[in-house]
């Protein structure tokens, strides 16, 4: 007979490694599709809000890579798990490697996950397992600028010009089918959530949902259907744009490898 795990219990060091795993390479990903935005933002104080966006979102991996790689095997640092790994070692969700697009589209998926962090980080930071909600207690505060930051311009370019409107809605429809993963249940997210030790996605999702309804209301943009496409980050299964970004992540360090400044 297989025994439940108490909240009480600790949580077992591997799932604690998987999720932080998965929650990590979720931030780094994304921070590299953000940084991408260097020079190209519309205007010079969105290139550094969009550049400080992916240095928070940077030390949020920084964090959850030194956990996972402490738990599941002591010694192997953050680096190693950012720059060492093939692609379908990685376990970001889809959502987070798609390629930005156009400003329209970038806002739209920033303020998406965002909104998703949110929850996940706060619902983090009464986490059993200590470590998870030391990491949660400060990227919650991070998490609640880059909504604010999305939520202003993805309002701006839905309730302006014809255009910008056009742009943000297709943007938000060419994401919108990548989110449905960020709430799929798995064994190690459901364990965890048994231990205490990790808020449950069927929670989280109504409360993201009815705030990412009441900002597109504003925006004067409509809630895409509700579309599921084939899934697999968490697994390793990736898209099509995940290899090149991936390859220039990791250049630098694998073209010198044991360098330092």
């Amino acid at each position: 007979m297989t025994r439940q795990t108490s909240r009480n219990e600790a949580p077992a060091g591997a799932d604690v490694a998987t999720y932080a795993l998965g929650l990590g390479d979720d931030v780094l990903v994304l921070a590299q599709r953000l940084s991408e935005w260097t020079a190209r933002a519309p205007q010079l104080e969105d290139d550094v809000a969009l550049l400080n966006i992916a240095l928070d979102l940077v030390g949020q991996a920084r964090n959850l890579l030194s956990l996972a790689g402490g738990r599941e095997n002591p010694g192997r640092t953050e680096d190693d798990l950012a720059f060492w790994r093939d692609e379908t070692e990685f376990r970001n969700a889809q959502i987070m490697e798609l390629d930005g697009g156009d400003f329209g589209r970038t806002i739209a998926r920033q303020f998406l996950v965002s909104a998703w962090h949110v929850p996940l980080w706060d619902g983090l930071r009464a986490s059993t397992d200590p470590d998870l909600a030391a990491i949660a207690g400060k990227a919650v505060k991070e998490a609640r600028y880059h909504v604010g930051y999305a939520r202003h311009w993805l309002v701006r370019l839905g309730d302006g010009t014809p255009e910008s409107r056009r742009r943000a809605q297709a943007g938000l429809e060419d994401v919108w089918p990548y989110v449905g993963e960020l709430f799929e249940p798995d064994p190690v997210t459901e364990r965890l959530v048994t231990a205490g030790a990790a808020p449950d996605p069927a929670v989280i999702e109504p409360v993201w949902r009815e705030a990412v309804e009441a900002v597109l209301a504003e925006a004067t943009l409509a809630v895409p259907p509700t579309v599921r496409r084939p899934t697999g980050g968490r697994r390793g299964v990736h898209t099509s744009a995940f290899g090149p970004l991936l390859a220039q992540m990791q250049h630098l360090h694998r073209s010198h490898p044991g360098a330092s400044w």
